[in-house]
């Protein structure tokens, strides 16, 4: 809460969506600060949560099955999938797709949004990306000094959000979409 509070006082008016894992208390955080705001969650943690007790050799064919989940066209035909990806998987992996379920209102907004929408959507990666300071420093065992920490982590914050400038493919389409779900709020 203190977080999005202090991003009120930093003048941000209106969040549209927020795209999340399932971080205790933040659904009910979020709605306090912005009511307004859509709650989504982050695919890729569904998949990694679900995929967590799932053994090697069963592990390409269950992405596969939840994958038909996640593409399906709409939030009908997504649920019905996520039915019988539980039936199959059920004697296997009885709770792999429970997080689906508890989570199923935090998962429908992502059916309404188009293909292309759905692609930059659909995780928290970029954002997660700055966990890769590891790779930059653990090679390291001791730094000379705090200065040298600092020249190597801002070298390495320059190859880290490289990605985060990079256009979207249709990107005036996701636009016009936004402008239209967000009426008067963009």
């Amino acid at each position: 809460m203190g977080v999005f509070n202090d991003l009120k006082g930093r003048v941000v008016k209106d969040i549209l969506i927020m795209c999340s894992d399932g971080l205790i208390g933040i659904k009910e955080a979020i709605q306090a600060a912005f009511p307004k705001t859509i709650q989504q969650r982050c695919i890729v943690h569904m998949i990694r949560n679900s995929v967590r007790f799932v053994y090697y050799k069963d592990l390409k064919i269950f992405c596969n099955d939840l994958k038909t989940i996640y593409t399906a066209k709409n939030e009908k035909l997504g649920f019905e999938q996520s039915q019988k990806v539980k039936e199959k998987w059920k004697d296997k992996y009885p709770t792999s797709l429970r997080n689906w379920e508890d989570n199923w209102d935090a998962i429908c907004p992502f059916f309404s949004y188009s293909e292309p929408f759905r692609k930059i959507m659909y995780t928290t990666n970029t954002i997660e990306s700055l966990s890769s300071f590891r790779k930059y420093t653990k090679t390291k065992s001791v730094f000379p000094s705090d200065e040298s920490l600092m020249k190597c982590l801002y070298l390495a914050t320059q190859n880290i959000t490289k990605k985060w400038t990079t256009r979207y493919g249709n990107w005036d389409m996701i636009l016009s979409e936004l402008s239209i779900m967000f009426n008067g709020r963009i």
